[in-house]
């Protein structure tokens, strides 16, 4: 049976940061990170228009997500690093 995943919070220079723990690792909120920052969502999307960003992204799917399309992210690969190229957490 599958532990079903915590939420916490850690305070950080006064900013609460959103921590999961599911089946032994944690995730940190990068949308909470950035939050009081000058242009705090523009920095989340400039990281992820870099390609070495895609590329990391890409092989952290591989490795943690039965579900991922490779062929489908072999399209968001390729355009990675373009200065046309976009896109977000949604996407």
């Amino acid at each position: 049976m599958t532990k079903k995943a915590t939420t916490a919070k850690i305070s950080v220079q006064g900013t609460d940061i959103t921590v999961i723990h599911h089946q032994d690792a944690d995730f940190i909120s990068l949308t909470d990170m950035v939050r009081h920052f000058d242009g705090g969502p523009a920095l989340i999307e400039q990281w992820l228009k870099n390609k070495d960003t895609v590329l990391f992204l890409g092989i952290w799917e591989q490795l943690n997500n039965p579900n991922f399309k490779t062929p489908e992210f072999e399209g968001i690969r390729n355009e990675a690093g373009r200065n046309s190229f976009y896109l977000s957490a949604k996407k």
